[in-house]
């Protein structure tokens, strides 16, 4: 990484802030150094081609800040290059307000989250929205899998930076999926559990009737005995 982020983010008002409240020593380094826009690594390409949503900051003419939640499969989003991130942008409510922001101001921010690792990334970027017939078929369909969307268009971020943020306030959220992993090895093991507790009474209600056949078999047996 480079000092890219920083130097774009920590404007003079944010380092009078960090200066007041005694942060602004520990950030120095990202401030310092070469501000050449930072590449994506595997690290960051795994994280974002494993995310099933995002958000993503955009700004209006109107000069108010919009936020949009992005979301499909794994695998939606994704790193082209070391440079550039791009998505399936699928038809949703049709208000097209982030689609009208980049004809403004091309500039993005994205928060990519892993809420069971409570791990995040933040991104810096330029947005451009091209024809689906533009995605390199070496990144893969744009719909993975069997999900079914209406692809509108796609959407290429060209990184300027990034940032690993600290999980602090995180809360860990699970999905449907995630929690059926984890519960899975219990559910076979109740299962086998039932299983031999099934198998145990079996046993015993077979012992039962054996034991009461036996009972019947001496008392017959008593009956026709001579006196």
């Amino acid at each position: 990484m480079t000092s890219r982020f920083g130097q774009l983010l920590f404007t003079p008002e944010a380092q009078r802030h960090q200066e007041r409240h005694g942060s602004r020593r520990s950030y120095a380094h990202m401030t310092a150094g070469p501000a050449d826009p930072d590449r994506l690594t595997e690290d960051e390409a795994y994280f974002a081609r494993t995310r099933t949503s995002f958000y993503m900051a955009s700004t209006s003419s109107s000069g108010w800040p919009y936020i949009q939640h992005r979301g499909g499969p794994a695998g939606f989003l994704r790193a082209l290059d070391d440079k550039t991130l791009g998505f399936a942008d699928y038809r949703g409510n049709k208000q097209y307000i982030t689609t009208g922001n980049l004809d403004h101001d091309n500039r993005v921010a994205l928060f990519l989250i892993d809420y069971p690792s409570r791990s995040r990334l933040k991104v810096l970027g330029r947005a451009r929205t091209v024809g689906a017939e533009e995605w390199p078929e070496s990144a893969g369909p744009l719909v993975p899998g069997d999900y079914r969307a209406v692809v509108e268009r796609v959407v290429l971020i060209d990184v300027e930076a990034y940032d690993w943020n600290c999980p602090q306030h995180i809360e860990p959220r699970y999905t449907t999926d995630e929690v059926e992993q984890a519960i899975a090895p219990l559910r076979r093991r109740l299962a086998e559990l039932e299983s031999e507790n099934a198998r145990l009474k079996a046993g015993r209600a077979s012992e039962a009737d054996a034991g009461r056949e036996r009972a019947r078999a001496a008392a017959h047996q008593r009956t026709e005995e001579p006196p």
